[in-house]
């Protein structure tokens, strides 16, 4: 009787902690998980500084366009001989003011600015591209991570209602012991099979509490110990989502990201090649500058200073025509290397698709086989429930000993498990294919 006492003292602490925790705990669904992750990670603000520092250069390259704008003013003393209004020179400190403002724009460059443009489009595009695909290497991650955690709840469960069954064997056994119509020799067994369960479910909670430290590191939630989760009820139908290795990669042609920052830094290259070219044509820039200044010599007479700025004062407006004309071939050589840069462009381009193609087509495989296990293990799991239901009827009409009715449990317990590894990792298959679309 003290055995049994301890038993359901030991079942009552451990129901009791785990409802204190569920009860305390943070409850997530999958979405918030991911949101999370998405929230906290450092991966992604490093990426959105590289974004927003490639829309920096994309601005700025529009911004090429317009004119410049700029002033001066300086001031400088002269000692000795200097020149005096009637345009002779004399011995005498002197000092000048000046003030200007002057303005320049391109006219023409080889279309250079319109395809610099260009390419720091291509390239904040794609940098936004690789925001994408490190949220949707997130998303994945977190969704293995919460899969886990669900298999290994289910799991916890699953060894608690076993070792529930075996505490209510060992009760009924222990009583008809003690009314002397069983030899106690039949508890030992039990004992022995309540030990190895009590040492299942501690091994069940480990993993639960490692897989929900693993969930918690990547959202960067600190309290692990009271997070928790739920299964989403758009993962029950999943079987009914599977679809063929084709349509996936045609999707994903179209939608993932990995591809289009490949295709725009192909853009990118292709327009460098422009940008290189551009080199080979003449440069013509329009400029205006205004200027005034003010003179100052000790010991000759000076007019005013609102005076002098106005008789001072000059415009001038000029064209300036550069035409390239040998430069050691480093225009050449550069639109060698912008072709080179192309052509790796596209190799790197061809190998995305390439490898996109192989993990899909894996991933579909994968979820093939994961089906597959899955309702071999369903019809197993039926199996086995109806062999340990014999075997228990047998062993209750004395036809079969505790040894023949453990067996039958010890197969049953393992056949859940698996049916449950199974089902969470083909929920876990469809969900990679779903991503890869």
């Amino acid at each position: 009787m003290n055995m049994k006492k301890l038993v359901v003292f030991t079942l009552l602490v451990l129901l009791s902690s785990a409802f204190r925790s569920h009860a305390a705990g943070k409850v997530m669904t999958l979405q918030q998980c991911i949101d999370s992750a998405l929230t906290n990670s450092r991966n992604i603000r490093q990426q959105e500084l590289n974004r927003t520092s490639r829309e920096i250069a994309y601005d700025q390259a529009r911004a090429n366009l317009l004119p410049n704008l700029n002033a001066s003013a300086g001031q400088s003393f002269m000692f000795g001989r200097s020149l005096i209004a009637d345009n002779t020179y004399r011995n005498v400190n002197s000092s000048q003011t000046s003030f200007g403002i002057g303005s320049g724009i391109t006219l023409f460059d080889g279309m250079r600015m319109k395809y610099n443009i260009d390419a720091r489009k291509a390239e904040m595009l794609a940098a936004k591209a690789d925001l994408e695909k490190i949220q949707e290497d997130i998303r994945l991650n977190v969704t293995v991570a919460y899969l886990q955690v669900l298999l290994y709840k289910e799991n916890k469960q699953t060894a608690l209602s076993q070792l529930e069954l075996t505490n209510q064997k060992l009760e009924q056994r222990a009583a008809l012991v003690t009314a002397g119509k069983l030899p106690e020799g039949e508890l030992f067994e039990l004992k022995a099979q309540l030990a190895r369960e009590e040492l299942n479910l501690t091994r069940t909670e480990t993993q639960l509490k490692l897989a929900l430290l693993d969930l918690a590191q990547i959202i960067e939630l600190t309290d692990f110990e009271n997070l928790d989760v739920v299964l989403p009820l758009d993962m029950i139908d999943a079987e009914a989502r599977l679809i063929s290795a084709t349509e996936v990669y045609q999707s994903a042609l179209l939608s993932r990201p990995e591809l289009k920052a490949a295709e725009y830094r192909l853009n990118s290259s292709l327009v460098n090649v422009d940008i290189a070219r551009a080199a080979y044509f003449p440069t013509l820039s329009l400029g205006a500058q205004m200027s005034t200044g003010y003179y100052n010599l000790n010991g000759v007479p000076n007019n005013s200073f609102s005076q002098q700025t106005r008789d001072n004062l000059s415009t001038n407006v000029g064209l300036n025509l550069q035409i390239p004309i040998f430069n050691r071939f480093a225009t050449r050589n550069q639109v060698v290397n912008s072709k080179l840069a192309v052509e790796n462009s596209r190799l790197e381009m061809e190998n995305t698709k390439i490898q996109l193609r192989k993990t899909i087509e894996q991933a579909y495989q994968n979820a093939i086989a994961a089906q597959s296990r899955l309702e071999a293990a369903r019809k197993s799991e039926q199996a086995s429930r109806e062999a340990y239901r014999y075997a228990e009827q047998k062993y209750e009409a004395g036809r079969a000993s505790v040894y023949e009715l453990y067996a039958a449990k010890a197969n049953l317990t393992q056949v859940i498990s698996e049916l449950s590894q199974s089902k969470y990792e083909y929920l876990l298959r469809i969900q990679v294919l779903e991503l890869l679309k």
